[in-house]
């Protein structure tokens, strides 16, 4: 039943089957809301590159098959932390979605939030994976080298 429901929803709300609606809830500011987003973005991007990256080696203990449950398990940890927040945007065309579905002017109020944020939270996993990581990992294999 739950497989059927998702299959008919993907089309509008990414699969989500639940009619959350994503504002900010009440008490917290429009920094907090944006931070929540962009450090949960982070975490998922983050969590997707290091888990799916063929460049790793086989003393990483790599298993493509297996990259799933980490990504899986990141969206799980996300969702805890900042449903209370803003009820998890962490995905502009899933948080556009559901306020069109909702249709309410609350729900537009702060939709920058649910754009900027994933926007920003990605940027920074991107360049952290790409010019933070994998450049320490090319400078220390240079250490390995034999210099004779």
């Amino acid at each position: 039943m739950i497989f059927v429901l998702v299959y008919c929803t993907a089309g509008i709300s990414g699969g989500h089957i639940n009619p959350a609606d994503n504002t900010l809830n009440d008490g917290y500011s429009t920094g907090t809301g944006l931070g929540a987003e962009i450090i949960g973005t982070f975490v998922l991007v983050y969590t997707v590159f290091t888990a799916t990256d063929l460049k790793r080696n086989a003393r990483d203990s790599h298993v493509p098959v297996l990259a799933p449950l980490p990504i899986g398990f990141a969206v799980f940890m996300v969702h805890l932390a900042t449903i209370p927040v803003t009820g998890t945007g962490i995905n502009p065309a899933r948080s556009f979605g559901a306020a069109v579905i909702y249709g309410k002017d609350k729900a537009w109020d702060d939709q920058w939030i649910f754009w900027v944020g994933p926007f920003i939270g990605a940027a920074i996993a991107a360049f952290y994976h790409q010019f933070i990581l994998r450049a320490g990992a090319v400078k220390a294999l240079g250490s390995f080298r034999s210099n004779a």
